[in-house]
């Protein structure tokens, strides 16, 4: 990813939070590849699913005695775009280091490792990850996404969490993840 591209995904998110309408792109021709053509809605659709399913992978790995370090370093490898260029990555329960800008960072948030608040997100470990966006945002090779995501732990319990994350398609056609924002709703104090 080149410093225009991450300066045209800045762009956008920063027009989008101040109401500014997306316009689809133009149609792609057949002569296409996949990395070439638009993003689609179903495409991150299917990019939110493999990263709910990845991340309950990791934490049954875990559960399991396997090796979950490995499974959480591919989970991130595979679906964030480090290897491409910045990834503005805020965890929900950070705030000692609340940005997570390497591929070590991210992976010590999801397993622990690298600083004393990771306490591994994705070892509670989770059994079902769901996906409800509020709104997808489309505009050729980039998508953003917002909405809530509920985690489901191994006795049943749900954490609501809000999230916005931004895709880019990489050479190979798959979406990647630039940006990843989550938190805990707002709960208001009592007067």
């Amino acid at each position: 990813m080149t410093a225009t591209s991450v300066a045209r995904s800045l762009a956008l998110v920063m027009a989008l939070s101040m109401g500014a309408a997306v316009v689809p792109a133009m149609p792609v021709t057949r002569a296409a590849t996949i990395a070439e053509q638009g993003v689609t809605t179903q495409d991150v659709l299917d990019a939110q699913k493999a990263w709910g399913k990845s991340l309950v992978r990791v934490g049954r790995i875990y559960t399991e005695g396997g090796d979950y370090r490995a499974a959480a370093h591919r989970l991130v490898e595979t679906l964030y775009a480090y290897d491409l260029g910045p990834v503005l990555f805020k965890p929900t329960l950070a705030s000692d280091v609340p940005f997570r800008g390497t591929l070590e960072a991210a992976v010590s948030y999801f397993v622990g490792g690298l600083y004393q608040e990771d306490h591994g997100f994705a070892i509670r470990p989770w059994t079902f990850v769901r996906l409800v966006n509020d709104g997808i945002l489309v505009d050729g090779d980039r998508a953003l996404a917002m909405g809530h995501y509920y985690f489901t732990d191994s006795e049943g319990a749900v954490t609501k969490v809000e999230y916005s994350f931004a895709y880019v398609r990489d050479s190979k056609g798959r979406l990647r993840i630039t940006l990843h924002h989550s938190s805990l709703p707002y709960a208001p104090r009592d007067s």
